[in-house]
């Protein structure tokens, strides 16, 4: 485990579910420049696995203390109380990176209140790929984005969009379209499952021009999500295949590595795409 310096940031976690909870493992056991200084959970009296699996445990706090012995907040827990853990840590000028891309949408004031505190707000790539060239093609003319997201039907059970829709994802037979339209509709009815649509359209277009179909899907057992993307400097077509998590079959596994690439990303000497 790296020691702790007064060089490194502090990173405070929010959230210990399958994302936080790999998160915590791999910044306790030692990220240069970096250092798990604390951890806000919705019940602190809760035993979570992962702190029986460190040698070194952080300091339990609550979401009111935590930006104020942060650096860095990583949000890892549940949209409803997004705003709880944004707020704050944009208005204290930190690092704030979020799980719950899909709550941005929604809430351009935040990057007003950013750009005022000196805050940043840092969108992991997630569970998607190709943002690079996104990004890229964005700084010319980008036609067109469409996504198309097959998963599991298990992993699509609960979402706000199903409600009074009467369809029983324990009976589908053949792969059913549940959604298609704007990808801004698409998280909000959606949120546990497309925060990846709003960290393309935050890349790209917007999630108002950015067409999305959500397909539940009994032949897969991967969640996968196609890209299609029409520019002025180069057609994109790409495809990722992710791997559910154990605990949440809702989170694909390189979720929690895309933060954790995106952590490293912030000490590190060399900086792989942009």
């Amino acid at each position: 485990m790296s020691p702790v310096t007064d060089n490194y940031l502090k990173v405070g976690i929010v959230g210990l579910g399958t994302i936080g909870s790999t998160l915590a493992q791999h910044l306790h056991d030692g990220i240069d420049g970096l250092s798990l200084s604390s951890v806000a959970v919705g019940d602190p009296n809760k035993n979570y696995p992962i702190l029986k699996t460190l040698k070194v445990i952080p300091k339990i706090v609550n979401l009111e203390e935590i930006s104020g012995i942060s650096d860095v907040v990583v949000e890892c827990a549940p949209s409803a109380i997004f705003d709880k853990i944004a707020v704050p840590a944009i208005d204290a000028g930190l690092i704030f990176i979020p799980a719950s891309v899909g709550a941005l949408l929604d809430r351009p004031y935040l990057i007003d209140k950013a750009r005022s505190s000196g805050a940043k707000i840092v969108v992991p790539t997630g569970a998607l790929l190709g943002l690079d060239a996104v990004r890229a093609a964005s700084e010319g003319n980008i036609h067109s984005v469409q996504m198309i997201t097959r998963k599991p039907p298990a992993g699509l059970k609960g979402a706000p969009y199903l409600e009074g829709k009467n369809i029983n994802l324990d009976q589908l037979t053949e792969p059913l379209m549940l959604y298609s339209g704007p990808a801004r509709e698409a998280v909000q009815g959606f949120p546990a499952n497309v925060n990846v649509a709003a960290a393309l359209s935050l890349a790209g277009i917007g999630p108002d021009k950015t067409d999305m179909e959500i397909w539940a899907d009994p032949e897969i057992t991967r969640n996968t999500h196609d890209i299609i993307v029409e520019s002025d400097s180069a057609n994109l077509t790409m495809r990722i295949e992710n791997i559910p998590s154990k605990q949440n079959k809702r989170t694909g596994r390189i979720t929690a590595l895309s933060i954790l690439a995106t952590l490293r990303g912030l000490t590190a000497t060399l900086k792989v795409g942009t």
